[in-house]
């Protein structure tokens, strides 16, 4: 473990929150100026076996930030323009009416391709990675996307995964391993997890879903809801039995399925809130990081959500528990409450992996990450 000594009050905090088994357990990692301040642990990573420093947790959402990571990585090589039409690199993308779809679009959630639920007939369809493509490819968006943004929940991960692949010609999982995993030293940017691997992963808890109820039903009900149909048509149907099966762990889902260490995200963000650099690598430009960083929908009730988002080129602002939000930060939370932000302005990254999903009231999210953000951001404000 590693704690600086002007972390201390961070580290307290965060223990405190993991005290029992039914708490679960966590990892938490913070980068300041580009260094390690905060690599802790604790609590269960199941009922009989304590989280370790090695152990990882599907993170949801979370990894929609590492893949946009890996975009803009292959971005900078001139290899993806933001302002091209997504169709120049995956010619198929075209049909039914959206040769005029961007890249910058699909980072932004203004694709109009947030339905996953009956993209393909069978349950476990979605895992199979050419179908998803063949499917994205041949439905038509939904026209609400020139107002507005619509969030991908799931379908975002595939989009941007494959735009990858198209542009470099190699199959996303290896350009994650070289683009992200390698230049960072650390193994830990898993979609597909090796199977000498998934030992590793914290067993999640409880599933997601309001109490009484599980996820497949909840969104199965949604989706017919007028106006409460969009989150449940962007959840998979069958989505939770996949995640209790196991495997969620052998397809590529960059939207949803994000198996990562607190560890690993720290370093990448660290990266990001320090111009670039991590040790002597320019990991990026700072004119990408500015760019990807800046606003691009903000404000605007997000058609799927039902509330205003602000979103960056592929993440978000973080959300933290402090009277003034930060306004240069940005990364990607996932439903649970794992998520991961860098803060340009004060040189911080926080990552917080976590298999306790939610709290009392709902599994969707609770307040852990946010006043663990806080805290970070407050220490490294003061010194």
């Amino acid at each position: 473990m590693l704690v600086d000594p002007d972390f201390l009050e961070l580290a307290d905090q965060f223990f405190t929150m993991y005290r029992e088994p039914n708490h679960g357990g966590a990892g938490l990692a913070v980068y300041l100026d580009g260094e390690p301040v905060i690599d802790i642990w604790a609590g269960w990573a199941d009922r009989d076996k304590r989280w370790r420093g090695d152990t990882v947790a599907l993170a949801m959402s979370t990894g929609k930030g590492v893949a946009s990571t890996v975009l803009h990585r292959v971005a900078e090589r001139g290899l993806i323009d933001y302002d091209e039409p997504v169709a120049t690199y995956w010619p198929e993308f075209g049909a039914a009416g959206k040769a005029d779809i961007t890249v910058r679009d699909v980072l932004t959630h203004r694709s109009g391709l947030h339905k996953a639920r009956g993209l393909v007939a069978e349950r476990d369809g979605i895992l199979d990675y050419d179908a998803m493509i063949a499917a994205l490819a041949a439905t038509p968006a939904d026209p609400r996307r020139l107002r507005t943004s619509g969030y991908h929940a799931v379908t975002f991960g595939w989009l941007v995964a494959e735009i990858v692949h198209r542009a470099t010609g190699t199959p996303f999982v290896d350009v994650v391993r070289a683009e992200i995993a390698e230049p960072l030293g650390l193994p830990e940017f898993w979609y597909v997890v090796p199977p000498d691997q998934r030992h590793r992963i914290a067993k999640l808890f409880p599933y997601v879903g309001p109490p009484g109820m599980s996820a497949s039903v909840a969104t199965s009900l949604l989706s017919r809801f007028g106006p409460l149909r969009g989150p449940g048509e962007a959840i998979p149907d069958g989505f939770e039995d996949l995640i209790r099966s196991g495997s969620i762990h052998d397809s590529v889902m960059p939207g949803a399925n994000g198996v990562f260490s607190a560890r690993a995200l720290a370093r990448m963000y660290g990266a990001i809130a320090n111009d670039g650099v991590i040790g002597d690598y320019q990991f990026l430009r700072p004119d990408t990081i500015e760019a990807i960083g800046a606003k691009q929908v903000a404000g605007s009730f997000d058609y799927v959500l039902g509330y205003p988002l602000s979103f960056t080129l592929g993440y978000h602002r973080p959300v933290i528990m402090a009277k003034t939000q930060p306004t240069k930060a940005f990364g990607h939370y996932g439903v649970g409450g794992s998520g991961a932000f860098g803060d340009p302005y004060t040189g911080v990254s926080v990552a917080l992996i976590t298999n306790r999903l939610g709290g009392a009231v709902t599994s969707l999210a609770d307040l852990r990450l946010a006043k663990l953000g806080a805290k970070a951001l407050a220490i490294a404000t003061s010194l």
